[in-house]
């Protein structure tokens, strides 16, 4: 069982002292990984709808300051020498193919081998216009081709590829990444992000609080991981190829317990109920969670990292 935490990219602890002292603390104190997250700019006025919140609002607002996805992964990747870095998650069509293959190929072969790359189709309309990507309509057909085309650049010693976004040939792709196969994971709750997935993800990576997709029950959960294996099966590959992972934004303190059809819902409550929720979710065949432990300031947030291991960590490894 892998177990994570979010890497500061927005805010006020993007600072680069901050971001490396909570990442190196991270990893002193025995996670697994960070994740960093994944926004080029953030229109003013938005109209698309944010997938999870009751309102559709995205909460944390367009004026605050943002890293660059893969740049900061890298600067995390150089402070460190055990923690993966888990984009959570990079938005595919926001880069163009080759380019993306190639900064991340870079990354992976720095770090080692250290990279996996959770990825999602795009959410903000607004944000596809501002930077120029491909027609937000077309997002999740751009997001599978150009995922193969990464996959061909680094696995072909002559990579070639001939698809509606993108084409290449007669070009060399050194250095490969350190990593055989650099492991994929696919966001989202969605029936397409689903179907992504069980086409070629190595793992699905939902959000249980997704209001119009909700995985937050075990229930629930259990009923989504049945429809991913029927979809893995149906698109010719094994299931037991296809892993899960689940993301929590929030720390213990932060959701009071809820219930939902008389069950309480996943990762609310106190830290034994946290605790709880790994155990029994790990019965379902989850392997890697992460957690949002963000505090106001620096000293906060490491607080938060050192309570969760104490309390949570220790109870389920």
């Amino acid at each position: 069982m892998q177990i994570g935490c979010s890497a500061p990219t927005s805010g006020p602890l993007i600072e680069p002292d901050s971001l490396l002292r909570i990442a190196t603390e991270a990893e002193k104190l025995g996670y697994d990984y960070v994740t960093v997250s994944d926004h080029v700019m953030i229109p003013t006025s938005i109209a698309s709808r944010y997938p999870y919140s009751d309102s559709g609002e995205f909460p944390s607002g367009a004026a605050a300051p943002r890293l660059e996805q893969l740049t900061a992964a890298t600067f995390i990747a150089a402070a460190t020498s055990r923690l993966r870095i888990v984009t959570s998650v990079m938005v595919v069509p926001h880069r163009p193919a080759v380019l993306t293959a190639k900064i991340l190929a870079t990354l992976d072969y720095l770090s080692k081998g250290r990279l996996t790359l959770g990825i999602g189709a795009g959410w903000c309309e607004e944000e596809f216009v501002a930077i120029g990507a491909p027609p937000f309509a077309e997002r999740g057909a751009v997001t599978d081709e150009w995922m193969m085309a990464c996959k061909e650049l680094w696995t072909a010693d002559e990579p070639k590829f001939d698809g509606k976004y993108v084409q290449f040939k007669d070009v060399l792709f050194p250095p490969k990444p350190a990593q055989a196969a650099i492991p994929i994971w696919v966001g989202g709750e969605s029936g397409p992000a689903m179907r992504r997935t069980a086409k070629y993800g190595d793992a699905w990576y939902p959000i249980g609080t997704n209001p119009q997709f909700p995985v937050d029950t075990l229930t629930r959960f259990k009923a989504a991981s049945a429809k991913l294996r029927g979809l893995t099966q149906k698109a010719g590959r094994d299931p037991a190829v296809v892993g899960l992972a689940y993301r929590v934004s929030s720390n213990p303190e932060a959701q009071p317990k809820g219930m939902v059809n008389g069950e309480r819902k996943l990762f609310t409550g106190g830290a034994a109920d946290y605790a709880g929720d790994i155990r029994a979710l790990q019965d379902v065949g989850v392997t890697a969670f992460d957690f949002g432990l963000f505090g106001p300031t620096v000293a906060a947030t490491l607080d938060n990292m050192q309570r969760f291991r104490d309390e949570v960590v220790a109870k389920v490894r």
